[in-house]
């Protein structure tokens, strides 16, 4: 993957300070072992994530990565030390290759992310001593590692921000090289070191390859002058952000280059939107490919395992086939074979060694005797290897002729009994081969390639916690305080109900009654809805007491002396009690005013939609849960999993299998 340049660098970090000052540092995540995300709050614009790879980018990002289930330490201590943090800078050191993010919370914090060679991201405290690297590192002028002293890479190139023209023309007195390498190798990297001089072209006459004690003054001006015609560009802001491409090559750049006047040219309004568009596209095939990978070596395991269980299985048969076959032969050359063994015997018995025994026998072989032609060899154990139609016999002369074909026939039996568990074996293996494949087939189809994250234009209702009735009446509630006022002041009215789960911590619930009367099914439906979105669902609780007053018994004005913090309201009168509401939710996708997700009571999702999840408090973390329901009912591909997570209850939730088994059930 390409890393970004000094040129790069320098117009992201602009662009990320400009956007991001003042903005709140929110969690950090590091979803690959070089990745690192950090999510800011921007007032006026909301989530914003920023991606930072070691030794290749860093720009803000619209395409969310898949997170471990458990944090690494990096992210772990980001998220501890400098959560809350407010920005206050975000710059590039010395037209390097090194940004630093500047945050203050109780003290001043930077994070240093490093862009060039393999890169790290370093967490400094405010005396510019290292807190926590990504990567431990210890360089010759170096020492990245915890409690050290941070110390920048030495300095070297140009910067062409602040450079002089005498600065510009030292380079080419203090190089023993060419005009492109010169410029090349201090800091400017050799497409722009290429474009420098395509410009001074226009001017002059120029190869690039000219060493730099034959380059003319009228020669070293026109470089200068391309030099300042390039990079005045970047002081004055005349930024193009585009992803450039021909059949061979895609690039991206700030800038209208010459050297790509010939390419296909997408525009974009900013840096860090081209930069997110060419990086992430890049990212995304890595990571699918990573994956498959992965899934390829668990299925390779069980084909190999596969292939040596019937290579094992194929050499008893072989054994099999080979010992009954020797043992006839044996059978059927009785006394030739037996013959040899007399000799061998009775040679023993008038004390002569293996050894001669078989110089003697391969002298008789040699001389034409035929007795003799079976015999190949004998070891000093005195067991004779014969030939007999091209079959290689072991004969033992201390055994008889039965004796010997019997341990041929027995070795084929005992490899007969081994098929048995060789054949389970590989059944076995044949079934975790075709699950594992199908595992990978599902993992494939489902894989999290990270898909562009939009802001979607929500209704005002869905700003808020909201269901629709299976009457068809709009139900609504706060997310927070903020919202649990607006409830009341903005969208409350006068033929309304006004719900509050009995419990601390719950969300102000309004029924839209639009005129109509209040009947059972809607108060039960809308008090489930209160009741689950509340603390009762955090807590763990089954079902909660809910109450239902009429609006004009809600008031903000508390008793003398009394003080009612954000969202808190006043209830007069008497209270309806909805004694034991169930604290479960179903969520799925209706069609009201257009597709969208909806979370509310079971009956209610039953209503309007077919395919939805029910789920009860419980112990999976929203982002693990968000996963399995988008699996189950994004069939056209309408959600991401920000829209699930949005409008889950606060804590965390299992679906209810139970319910969906029964259901099943009741189909069939």
């Amino acid at each position: 993957m390409k890393s970004m340049s000094n040129v790069d660098i320098f117009t992201i970090s602009n662009e990320l300070n400009n956007l991001l000052s003042g903005a709140r540092v929110d969690k950090s995540f590091q979803p690959t072992k070089d990745i690192v995300v950090m999510r800011f709050h921007v007032p006026g614009t909301g989530r914003i994530d920023l991606v930072m790879q070691c030794g290749s980018r860093i720009h803000i990002s619209q395409y969310p990565l898949e997170n471990p289930t458990t944090p690494p330490t990096f992210p772990m201590l980001l998220r501890k030390r400098v959560k809350g943090a407010h920005v206050e800078s975000i710059k590039q050191h010395n037209f390097d290759r090194v940004v630093e993010i500047r945050v203050k919370k109780d003290k001043y914090y930077t994070i240093i992310v490093e862009l060039f060679d393999k890169g790290n991201i370093i967490l400094l405290d405010d005396e510019n001593n290292i807190i926590l690297p990504l990567k431990r590192k210890q360089l010759s002028a170096r020492d990245i590692s915890s409690k050290r002293e941070y110390k920048f890479p030495e300095e070297r190139g140009i910067n062409p921000i602040t450079a002089s023209e005498s600065e510009f023309k030292e380079l080419f007195e203090n190089h023993d090289s060419d005009i492109v390498r010169t410029l090349a190798m201090n800091g400017l990297g050799s497409l722009y070191a290429e474009e420098i001089i395509k410009r001074a072209n226009d001017i002059i006459e120029l190869d690039k390859n000219t060493p730099n004690n034959e380059i003319s003054d009228e020669q070293l001006s026109a470089l200068y002058t391309g030099f300042k015609d390039l990079f005045d560009n970047l002081t004055e802001e005349n930024i193009k952000p585009q992803i450039v491409k021909n059949e061979s090559k895609e690039d991206v750049v700030a800038l209208d280059l010459i050297k790509y006047d010939s390419f296909e040219k997408t525009y974009y309004k900013t840096f860090n939107e081209a930069c997110d568009e060419f990086y992430s596209k890049k990212v995304n095939t890595d990571i699918k490919n990573i994956k498959e990978a992965a899934w390829n070596k668990k299925v390779n395991k069980f084909e190999k395992r596969l292939r040596l269980q019937q290579e094992t299985l194929d050499n008893f048969y072989k054994t099999i086939d080979d010992s009954q076959h020797k043992g006839e032969v044996i059978y059927s050359n009785y006394p030739t074979i037996e013959n040899v063994v007399n000799v061998v015997n009775q040679a023993r018995s008038k004390d002569y060694s293996f050894k001669e025994i078989g110089k003697t026998l391969k002298k008789a072989k040699k001389d034409g005797m035929n007795e003799a032609q079976i015999y190949e060899s004998i070891d000093k154990m005195g067991v004779l290897t014969l030939n007999i139609d091209n079959t290689t016999l072991l004969i033992d002369p201390k055994l008889t002729i039965p004796e010997n074909a019997e341990n041929y026939y027995e070795k084929a039996k005992k490899a007969k009994r081994k098929t048995k568990g060789a054949q389970i074996a590989i059944e076995n293996t044949k079934k975790q081969l075709e699950k594992i494949k199908a595992k990978k087939d599902i993992a494939m189809e489902n894989i999290a390639v990270p898909k562009k994250r939009v802001k979607k234009n929500l209704k005002w209702y869905e700003k808020l916690r909201w269901f629709l009735s299976s009457d068809g009446h709009l139900v609504i509630g706060g997310r927070d305080a903020n919202s649990n006022e607006s409830v009341v002041k903005k969208y409350l009215e006068p033929n309304d109900i006004y719900l509050h789960a009995d419990i601390h911590g719950a969300s102000s619930t309004a029924i839209k009654l639009n005129g109509d009367e209040l009947n059972d099914s809607l108060i039960k439906e809308s008090g489930e809805f209160a009741a689950s979105f509340s603390s009762a669902w955090s807590m763990g609780f089954t079902s909660q007491d809910v109450f239902w007053v009429h609006p004009d018994q809600v008031t903000k004005t508390p008793e003398s002396g009394e003080f009612l913090p954000k969202g808190s309201f006043v209830i007069r009168g008497h209270r309806n009690y909805i004694r034991g509401s169930r604290v479960k939710l179903a969520i799925g996708i209706v069609d009201y005013e257009g597709k969208r997700i909806m979370a509310g009571p079971i009956e209610a999702l039953e209503a309007h939609c077919e395919n939805y999840v029910v789920l009860k408090p419980g112990f999976m973390k929203k982002e693990a849960i968000a996963k399995k329901i988008i699996h189950k009912i994004n069939e056209d591909d309408l959600l991401t999993l920000d829209d699930i997570i949005r409008v889950l209850p606060s804590g965390k939730c299992d679906i209810d299998e139970e319910y969906h088994q029964r259901k099943k059930y009741e189909k069939n």
